[in-house]
């Protein structure tokens, strides 16, 4: 991926973060494809292909890049390149993390992307909340009925195999009717935000979703349980 003739690059130094698996590879015809938003080769309503998109706009928001090499029957190299900032910036910019929302509530957390699951967790966990994150709602739903009370909100994705993020919710509710819960969703045809609130689902948010947005969210949520 050709990064050199980007506008939007700032000259200076940067670190390099490289992350490779030995996997099958992606196909050259789709390698240029898969940063953009709901592209997936998952069959719909089975994943939203939000999780590339959501890397590169993250990273793209704190002034880096992400390229990716990859080789059929090899496996593929992503490398995350982010501007190198001197002390007394982040000294400045930590008075802005401080304006998002914190908490101590527990959370379960369900989206089938892995990498999702992971960083989403660990930003939740930075703001105070302790975090259980899952990538399979069956599971979230056998943990959920062994102990309703062990959790005071639920994140979760609408595209997930087994049970989908909207008959997740009902279940859920049918055990816990007053379980706050959070709905998160790329494009989808069989849930919106009316179809949402006729659940009992609290909040119905779009994907890709920023740090800022979902703390504040889950703050409205929590604050008016």
């Amino acid at each position: 991926m050709d990064v050199k003739n980007d506008p939007t690059l700032h000259p200076g130094a940067y670190i390099k973060l490289s992350v490779s698996d030995t996997g099958t590879g992606i196909p050259p015809k789709l390698i240029g494809k898969i940063f953009d938003p709901y592209f997936t080769t998952k069959e719909i309503d089975k994943g939203s292909g939000m999780g590339l998109a959501v890397v590169k706009g993250l990273v793209k928001k704190h002034g880096g890049f992400v390229t990716v090499e990859s080789e059929l029957g090899t496996g593929s190299t992503f490398t995350v390149y982010f501007p190198a900032i001197a002390k007394e910036i982040i000294s400045k910019e930590s008075d802005e993390v401080e304006d998002i929302p914190t908490g101590t509530e527990r959370v379960l957390f369900v989206d089938d992307e892995e990498m999702l699951a992971n960083l989403w967790e660990a930003t939740l966990e930075q703001l105070g909340y302790s975090v259980t994150s899952l990538t399979d709602s069956s599971a979230a739903l056998r943990i959920f009925q062994g102990d309703p009370a062990q959790f005071d909100i639920v994140i979760t994705d609408q595209s997930m195999p087994n049970i989908a993020g909207s008959e997740l919710a009902k279940q859920l509710l049918q055990i816990r009717p007053d379980i706050p819960i959070i709905l998160t969703t790329g494009y989808s045809s069989v849930i919106s935000e009316a179809k949402a609130q006729q659940i009992g689902i609290r909040e119905f948010i779009m994907k890709p979703v920023d740090t800022h947005t979902l703390a504040r969210l889950i703050r409205k949520v929590l604050d008016a349980a």
